[in-house]
């Protein structure tokens, strides 16, 4: 069923006030304000020399036949529907982050270009998908994977609460129908993750920098099943029905694993800064990453 956002004046004030949405409340004129924000208000809040902006996706632009990423490749322009919620977190998601967006971006590009605009590639649904739904996840104890690999939820959520909340996880909301969902209380969340162990470098590294790099060099979403699910609504704060034991033993967004379901491993960020391009991490290439 296609989910329909609450109409603007309709949301609970304290839903923004809630993970995800709390972590944007710098932009809280544009989200929280009676009226709808004008495409020249979001376009004075893009950073200094920002080739691209944000233009009014009305039917004279559409007339030009181009392709939505073509568009944007070719002359900068996001089109953006006006007093819509979806279209509004998208545009929110190219002020904070930029070059992650840029680089999907060029990376649809050249799949336009490759393929042709009618068709799509496995490599385009990978980036839909996490351009959607994405999460950016570092882990200090690369252990906690055995736990999602199995989709041990209660384990995961409940057994090891405390890296929730100590930074032995960290994570980034990206996708922008994420960020939609989040206005209604009620929908369990489940993003779609890429994930970096972060056991050898600093916790105040830019993951989603990192993440940039990785799509932007073709390592990373080249498939959707590079994607990992993450039922977010399990996190400590994100709910609070979650606070008890019995949430994490019922909810139906925690599903079992596919039968011969395999994630990718987490990629090591390496302790230099001067290269994130090494191999999964393991003994082995942990060393050769240092």
């Amino acid at each position: 069923m296609r989910y329909v956002a609450p109409r603007r004046g309709t949301v609970d004030p304290a839903t923004f006030g809630r993970p995800p949405l709390s972590r944007w409340r710098d932009y809280a004129d544009l989200l929280e304000g009676a009226e709808w924000p004008s495409i020249d208000a979001l376009n004075r809040r893009l950073a200094p020399g920002q080739r691209h902006h944000f233009v009014a996706q009305t039917p004279q632009l559409l007339a030009d036949g181009q392709h939505y990423e073509q568009r944007i490749a070719d002359h900068g322009a996001i089109a953006t529907r006006e007093d819509n919620w979806h279209d509004l977190l998208n545009a929110l998601v190219w002020l904070r982050h930029p070059a992650l967006k840029q680089a999907l971006n060029r990376r649809q590009r050249d799949e336009i270009a490759r393929i042709g605009p009618k068709r799509r590639s496995r490599a385009q649904d990978a980036m839909t998908h996490f351009d959607e739904g994405g999460v950016v996840v570092g882990l200090r104890d690369p252990s906690l994977l055995a736990l999602w690999d199995a989709h041990d939820w209660h384990g995961l959520f409940w057994r090891r609460r405390q890296a929730w909340r100590d930074g032995t996880i960290r994570l980034k909301v990206f996708g922008h129908a994420l960020l939609e969902h989040a206005l209604s209380p009620d929908k369990l969340l489940v993003g779609k993750a890429l994930v970096f162990d972060t056991s050898r470098v600093e916790a105040d590294t830019d993951l989603i920098a990192a993440c940039a790099g990785m799509i932007a060099s073709r390592r990373w979403l080249n498939d959707p099943i590079e994607l990992r699910p993450l039922p977010l609504s399990g996190l400590p704060g994100w709910r609070p029905d979650n606070e008890v034991e019995a949430f994490h033993r019922t909810t139906p967004c925690y599903q079992p694993r596919r039968a011969g379901r395999q994630y990718p491993p987490a990629w090591c960020l390496p302790r230099s800064r001067g290269n994130i391009f090494n191999a999964a991490c393991s003994p082995d290439a942990a060393e050769r990453a240092g």
